[in-house]
């Protein structure tokens, strides 16, 4: 399983403003995230346990945490640059690392006795200068990514502590509940990271719930960009408004739920309800967040009663039945966090559900007129779309003989993955959203073709309101509001 930080819908605007430079930072992510495709989203059968490693004083010690340098490569996990027990390097991704790395491995184990992601005290194992200019922070399934950033939109992602905390929750997330990253169990699974990311960053400031920011990302923008963070738990959808970002678009109310296809089912945007609902629910319990509404929360993950295609209704269903069972002598834990839900229109209501994926019938790939391609996932959750012609533009035949040669009846779509990029392709009429580590060498070629001409060719897909063109017919679509469609 991938989860990347940063939202796809915020990826595809920045995108759409380089309109002259195809080699520009968001398409140089855009690339090397393609090129990582071949990665599958399986989890590892297990991680490794607690080892001795030698360190740069060559003293033997039990390692939990090793730092590794990818030197602006895309080789992994690349070279050791720091362990426990290692002193300051000076530099700041690898220091900034080790010290985020270490205060949520000691959060989920001193409050909630869970050692590493898995558990079982495996290794972590985490590398920074990922790739060069990187956008983005992942979770690949078996370790932690970070890219430094462009320098011009995006900071280093190892900078804000809680980037740190919310990729290392997604591997808690694959060994306990294993939340399928798609639609409304995807948003979940996207919720819990924030939840422990916010957790953590409390945890780390000595902050109760009352008294917290609630940001999440805070700092990862560079100066001259008008956001507080990249989102916000208790105000979904104002962590920024910028000329370059958009409107935050997430949504924190059932009654603003987003049914789109994009983004794995709006898992960015629609995560804002259940965020939501933690952050009111903790500043209502009081204290800290850590030690009642996040006990609750942790318990609900990983009791055994949260299932891989969970919907909001069940997940707050089980928040409920866990506070009423750790906490029987307080009914108000649990009478918060109910109305909490309740707040947000999950309990009492009924949530709507995604749109299933089109039927793939057969693709008249060789009498098609256009391609069109829409990306979206990734950490930040931005969108970028284009839209190619394969009579008049001058890579059409190419890209018809990619498709006649990808075979595009034959195909289907996997299983997503969180925070990993997902394409939805469209030929004339027919259209499949498939994973990016599904999309094959021909199709990889195809939307890297049909993406690198609209940015070098300046099509317009959105402006400081977060409004983006549909790839298929190129109608404003708003993804702030309700019905996107």
């Amino acid at each position: 399983m991938r989860c990347s930080f940063v939202p796809p819908y915020l990826l595809r605007h920045l995108a759409a403003l380089v309109t002259d430079d195809p080699v520009a930072a968001p398409n140089r992510t855009l690339t090397l995230d393609e090129q990582l495709r071949t990665l599958r989203s399986a989890p590892p059968a297990e991680l490794p346990t607690l080892r001795a490693h030698r360190t740069t004083a060559a003293a033997e010690h039990p390692t939990r945490r090793v730092i590794h340098s990818a030197g602006n490569t895309e080789q992994l996990p690349g070279t050791v640059a720091r362990t426990d027990v290692d002193p300051p390097t000076g530099d700041a991704a690898v220091d900034e690392a080790h010290a985020s790395s270490a205060q949520v491995w000691d959060l989920f184990a001193e409050q909630f006795g869970r050692l590493s992601v898995d558990g079982a005290g495996s290794t972590l194992s985490v590398t920074v200068h990922y790739g060069q200019d990187y956008d983005n922070a992942f979770w690949d399934g078996s370790q932690l990514v970070f890219g430094d950033g462009d320098g011009e939109v995006f900071d280093r992602f190892t900078k804000p502590m809680d980037v740190m905390a919310h990729e290392f929750t997604h591997g808690v997330t694959q060994f306990s509940a294993g939340l399928t990253y798609q639609g409304q169990s995807g948003a979940l699974n996207e919720s819990v990271s924030d939840v422990f990311a916010s957790m953590t960053k409390q945890w780390s400031l000595s902050q109760q719930a009352a008294e917290a920011d609630w940001l999440i990302g805070e700092g990862l923008f560079r100066p001259g960009i008008d956001a507080r963070a990249l989102r916000s738990m208790l105000e979904p959808g104002t962590a920024y408004d910028d000329p370059q970002l958009g409107r935050d678009p997430q949504v924190g109310s059932m009654a603003d739920y987003v049914d789109t296809t994009e983004d794995n089912g709006g898992v960015h945007l629609n995560s804002g309800i259940p965020n939501r609902a933690f952050a009111l629910a903790a500043v209502a319990v009081g204290g800290s967040s850590w030690e009642r509404t996040g006990k609750v929360w942790y318990d609900a993950l990983t009791g055994g009663t949260i299932t891989a295609d969970t919907d909001f209704v069940r997940f707050a269903e089980a928040t409920v039945a866990s506070a009423t069972r750790l906490f029987p002598e307080d009914a108000s834990v649990a009478e918060q966090v109910r109305a909490a839900w309740e707040q947000v229109g999950v309990l009492g209501a009924d949530a709507p559900t995604g749109s299933p994926t089109p039927p793939v019938d057969a693709v008249p790939a060789s009498a098609a007129r256009t391609v069109a391609v829409s990306r979206s996932g990734g950490f930040a959750g931005l969108v970028r779309a284009g839209q190619l012609d394969l009579d008049g533009d001058p890579q059409g035949a190419e890209v018809r003989e990619l498709l006649l040669r990808a075979d595009l009846s034959a195909l289907s779509s996997g299983t997503p993955a969180a925070d990993r990029f997902v394409y939805t392709l469209a030929v004339d009429d027919w259209s499949l959203t498939l994973p990016e580590q599904d999309l094959g060498p021909e199709l990889h070629q195809v939307v890297r073709i049909v993406l690198e001409a609209q940015s070098s060719g300046g099509l317009g897909l959105g402006n400081a309101r977060g409004l983006h063109r549909d790839p298929l017919d190129g109608t404003p679509l708003d993804l702030g509001s309700a019905d996107p469609s």
